[in-house]
């Protein structure tokens, strides 16, 4: 399995697809693993080159000291494509993944062709929501939140209807190492994009989900409104668009990156 060393962090990646095509990130989201973008793959590899990473503390990727901010975790990304030798991407990151494509886009302009930022906000949540999930975390570990976490993140058609991904996806975040999840709510807690986004010059598709209780329809909206010529497109979802609307998520993507 493939790792990039940056200093005292070890990232895990796997790339796919035709080389010389251009290439697209996938970050995921807090609390599970690059896994989390299989939907995509068979119709993303047809066309392009596909990086997908564990974010730090996440998946196989080793877990640092934290707290996380999203500027470290934005400069991990750019340290990965200058490892592997990558100038300029498309990016696509959900929740988390996303907060880290909003920093790149305000701090790393000249690295990205165009971005997709996924049921995610410039700024998530409270800081008491955020500090009451990682003191839940501390005392009860991963299996403390993940039936909650699930019931946010997939609408109850979808829990009903596809038990074997929800099951999967749930034991995904059971198995997200404490300290790095912990570490990554900091950083979400404490990130405040709202101001800063405005000077994202990438073109930018915001996808959010109708029923998405973490990251409202109106947090995608706000970022369609501040970026400069961005596009919103709402999907009949909750939190995970990519698993539960897998072929919408993808047609949108595809159609964008396209233009």
């Amino acid at each position: 399995m493939p790792f990039v060393e940056i200093g005292d962090f070890r990232a895990h990646y796997a790339l796919s697809g035709p080389a010389g095509s251009p290439v697209l990130v996938f970050s995921n989201s807090l609390g599970t693993n690059y896994s989390m973008w299989d939907p995509q793959l068979p119709e993303f590899e047809k066309r392009l080159r596909v990086l997908r990473y564990d974010t730090r503390g996440h998946g196989q990727s080793s877990i640092t000291p934290g707290p996380y901010r999203i500027e470290q975790l934005g400069r991990d990304v750019l340290h990965i494509l200058d490892r592997l030798n990558l100038d300029r991407v498309h990016f696509c990151g959900l929740s988390l993944g996303g907060m880290t494509g909003m920093w790149l886009g305000v701090h790393a302009p000249e690295r990205l062709h165009k971005l997709v930022l996924c049921n995610t906000g410039a700024r998530i949540g409270t800081a008491d929501v955020w500090n009451a999930r990682i003191n839940a975390v501390r005392k009860g570990g991963m299996k403390s939140i993940a039936s909650a976490v699930i019931e946010r993140w997939f609408t109850p058609a979808f829990r009903a209807a596809a038990l074997e991904t929800v099951t999967r996806t749930e034991r995904m975040i059971e198995a997200t190492p404490p300290e790095g999840y912990v570490a990554c709510c900091a950083a979400v807690r404490d990130a405040d994009l709202r101001e800063a986004i405005s000077s994202i010059t990438a073109p930018t598709l915001v996808i959010c989900g109708a029923q998405d209780p973490a990251t409202p329809p109106a947090d995608g909206r706000y970022l369609a409104a501040k970026i400069r010529g961005a596009r919103c497109v709402e999907l009949p979802t909750a939190h995970l668009s990519n698993i539960e609307a897998a072929a919408q998520f993808s047609s949108e993507v595809i159609r964008f990156l396209a233009e």
